[in-house]
């Protein structure tokens, strides 16, 4: 398959912003507040993990397509071991250290509460997803909807997109209704540890689900050639981005009253109950629907649009996502997400043992632990880098493996 480097540069943009946004300063630090999910209520983990869930319908439909349903199911219950793999190793990577960094107990207690390896109950529940660390939670999401997605790409492919769409909204609206709690209440309960904590989770996987899923629908639909993305994303059919653009208009002024509390109290419990980014709520879902359809319409259509704002503003949106740095980080998006993981406990240690920095040397921290994100792709295509003969880049996704080097950037997406 032949990489969507664009995609590879929309995951490292997300990459980028998700080390912003984790990076924790006492006393917070400005370069934060830079951020869209200042002015939408869309944020970064949900464009990655939608990605994601593209190139697995797209890249497993294709083995299935082409070794049948067992074939192209194994392969993709491998990716979800490794991915386990993964989020294991890098739990016990941060509890070893843990053990040996002076006062690293205390440092990351608000991250890992009292978590360590004498601990065996405490242990099964990191083991199965139940307890999981702060910032350590996309890699469980992925693995389990990586169970179900052999059936469901099946399924897909023999014509049941409608059914799977269904399911998986169902499925969404039970989050919100509050039907894991019938689990999730007394397993709570079961697994408490010392510091009080049992069940730890910050991601509904319920609800986040119709995400990964619809994209995975998508994706597979696409793989069989049964969607035409230049047909839907025509420049003339300007009714639907309208409508997209008019829904980001609507939430603006209240992402902006609720991002800096502005809203008062006597409807901010209403719009609350609406906007639980946990369970992935309605207003999340109107608003990813509504960004995510203008940006394909944007990339696809837009530079071909009669309109000269339109088009600077599609060639703005492709030339960021086409930077080497955005696409070096997206074709190994694994990797550079467990590495940043890494940076982000690393800088909150420092920060932690440290007085109150200053403004400026947050904001270099900030910096170079972006330019430091580049690291494991770096490796990863080291022979590209520092090798003498031509090197084939390794590509790797959180979700899926395309089997062909790297492509020349693209300037739209295409499907062929």
């Amino acid at each position: 398959m032949r990489r969507l480097d664009i995609i590879d540069g929309m995951r490292g943009y997300f990459l980028v912003f998700m080390l912003i946004n984790h990076l924790v300063f006492i006393g917070g630090y400005w370069l934060v507040e830079i951020n869209h999910r200042q002015l939408a209520f869309v944020e970064d983990a949900q464009g990655f993990v939608f990605l994601s869930g593209l190139l697995i319908g797209l890249v497993y439909a294709r083995k299935m397509l082409k070794y049948g349903k067992d074939e192209g199911s194994r392969k993709v219950y491998s990716r979800a071991f490794e991915l386990y793999r993964y989020a294991m190793g890098l739990i016990l990577a941060v509890l070893l250290v843990r053990m040996v960094l002076p006062g690293g107990h205390e440092a990351w207690w608000n991250w890992l509460g009292d978590t360590d390896f004498s601990d065996p109950l405490r242990l099964a529940a990191i083991a199965t997803f139940i307890f999981q660390p702060t910032f350590m939670d996309i890699l469980p999401q992925y693995t389990v909807y990586l169970l179900f997605a052999p059936t469901l790409i099946w399924l897909t492919l023999k014509g049941q997109w409608r059914t799977v769409m269904v399911g998986s909204f169902l499925v969404w609206f039970a989050a919100q209704l509050g039907v894991h709690r019938l689990v999730t209440v007394p397993l709570d309960t079961l697994v408490e540890g010392s510091d009080e904590q049992g069940v730890r989770v910050s991601f509904n996987m319920m609800g986040w689900q119709i995400v990964f899923f619809t994209a995975l629908v998508l994706g597979t639909l696409t793989a069989q050639k049964k969607i035409d993305w230049t047909s839907i994303f025509a420049p003339e059919k300007t009714f639907w981005p309208k409508v997209a653009l008019i829904t980001v208009l609507f939430f603006l002024p209240l992402r902006v009253a609720t991002a800096h509390g502005f809203m008062p109290d006597f409807m901010i419990g209403k719009f609350a109950s609406l906007e639980v980014r946990a369970d992935f709520g309605p207003v999340y879902l109107v608003n990813f629907i509504a960004v995510a359809f203008g940006m394909a319409w944007l990339l696809i259509a837009g530079p071909r649009h009669s309109n000269a704002v339109v088009r600077a503003v599609a060639d703005g949106l492709i030339w960021v996502f086409t930077l080497r740095f955005l696409q070096l980080l997206g074709r190994h998006s694994l990797q550079v997400y467990v590495w940043h993981v890494v940076i982000v406990y690393a800088v909150y240690y420092v920060d932690q043992r440290t007085p109150e920095l200053s403004q400026l040397t947050k904001t270099v921290i900030a910096v170079v632990s972006i330019g430091l994100l580049a690291l494991p792709a770096i490796w990863r295509e080291r022979d590209k880098f520092f090798g003498a003969g031509e090197a084939v880049a390794v590509g790797n996704t959180m979700g899926a493996t395309p089997a062909s080097a790297t492509t020349k950037a693209s300037a739209r997406i295409s499907p062929k």
